[in-house]
């Protein structure tokens, strides 16, 4: 039985399933039609130009149907797939503009760092001379040698080096979370001082560990950890 393709009037489908079509069998009709079937078949990489060849080859009509359908779907499902590839290209672009930009601020700000702490030898000094302080002083403590302890804290001939140490800790401190780890500081130090000068043994534990902690977190935060020995 030979097939022709034409316009199809509400779908493609409908068009195939059409009884009109299942009534062309002869040669005189197929004739009739070809003007049809070349329209159709000047674009011979479409789905009806495919169903089309199919039915010049004398595909019948349920093959004709699902072939259609088949196209159709596929056709379909091509275009839905590249959309979202396309959206995702495009939100992935933005992300790494983004990412991009957080690593150029997070570079500026590592530069600006490193250029402060450069400019800073005397305030890294202070901080020098405090951690060998402590230092000092928890072995002091460890050893329950108070006289020791209260000497290096309450020192006769350095009267100001906790506001020497306060000017480094202002300068070197650029967020929050800095300047809180600096009040936790203090506080724990005035604590360890008055611990010492009352010969309290577990209250100058408590203190010297909670001002250790401080300070550790705070030079982790500034990124003074490669520049101070003895942390």
């Amino acid at each position: 039985m030979a097939v022709a393709c034409f316009p199809p009037v509400h779908n493609a489908a409908s068009a195939v399933s059409s009884p009109f079509l299942s009534s062309v069998s002869s040669s005189s009709s197929l004739v009739a039609f070809l003007p049809a079937l070349r329209a159709f078949r000047k674009r011979p990489g479409s789905p009806i130009g495919l169903i089309c060849k199919a039915a010049a080859h004398g595909t019948n009509r349920r093959s004709l149907a699902v072939s259609f359908t088949t196209l159709t779907l596929s056709v379909a499902g091509g275009v839905l797939l590249r959309e979202p590839d396309a959206n995702a290209a495009i939100l992935e672009a933005d992300d790494d503009e983004e990412l991009l930009e957080r690593v150029k601020k997070d570079r500026k700000k590592r530069l600006q760092r490193q250029e402060l702490i450069s400019s800073s030898k005397k305030e890294t000094g202070y901080l020098q001379n405090l951690v060998y302080k402590l230092s000092k002083v928890g072995q002091a403590i460890d050893s329950n040698d108070f006289s020791t302890a209260s000497s290096v804290l309450v020192p006769k001939t350095e009267a100001g080096w906790i506001q020497n140490v306060n000017s480094a800790f202002t300068k070197l401190s650029s967020g929050p979370e800095e300047k809180s780890e600096v009040n936790t500081f203090n506080a724990s130090l005035a604590q360890l001082i008055s611990a010492v000068q009352k010969n309290d043994l577990q209250s100058s534990k408590t203190a010297f560990v909670l001002s250790a902690t401080a300070l550790e977190k705070w030079t982790a935060l500034s990124g003074l950890v490669s520049e101070l020995k003895g942390l």
